[in-house]
């Protein structure tokens, strides 16, 4: 594509049939290369995958790498969520962020990743029902409420996936395919 042209994203071709990648890295960063390194290496051209989550400050970071499963294997969003809030109960630091590392590869090698974030505050308790996972409790002071109480659209304008994948595009649009 020539500097500024329109590109389309579509699913790896037989994404369907291809084993999940592991998780074993200790970062965002880490997983986000392990998983474009695995998919990248069963195609030609451009992949990119993701890792994210939220980081609490008072709680060393955690959720962090594990928040889709901080409660347990098949922890469900309102039982992450709570446990955040229960370990919060006597803490009056409740900075957080959510954070999205995106790592691209090209033809099977990494070129680069790119990080979103988004800074906040973890609430005492949930409020609204849009988003998913962390969002009720994840308090965005310039907008005055929580993620859980935004729209979707309204949320990527502000979000760590937003800002990632801005990075992502506007790398892509510099680039000769």
């Amino acid at each position: 594509m020539a500097s500024g042209e329109a590109f389309f994203i579509e699913p790896l071709p037989g994404l369907s049939g291809i084993p999940p990648c592991e998780e074993t890295g200790a970062t965002f960063e880490e997983n986000a290369c392990q998983k474009a390194l695995y998919y990248g290496s069963r195609c030609s051209g451009w992949v990119f995958a993701e890792d994210s989550g939220l980081e609490v400050d008072a709680l060393a970071g955690e959720p962090g790498i594990y928040s889709a499963r901080f409660a347990g294997p098949d922890a469900t969003d309102d039982a992450n969520n709570q446990l955040v809030l229960n370990r919060l109960l006597s803490s009056d630091n409740r900075r957080a962020r959510f954070v999205c590392v995106i790592a691209l590869v090209r033809d099977g090698s990494l070129v680069r990743t790119f990080r979103g974030t988004v800074e906040g505050e973890i609430l005492i308790a949930a409020r609204g029902g849009q988003g998913f996972g962390y969002d009720p409790i994840f308090y965005y002071p310039p907008l005055g409420c929580s993620f859980g109480e935004i729209s979707r659209e309204q949320k990527q304008t502000v979000s760590h996936r937003g800002a990632a994948l801005d990075q992502l595009t506007a790398f892509l649009k510099l680039q000769s395919v």
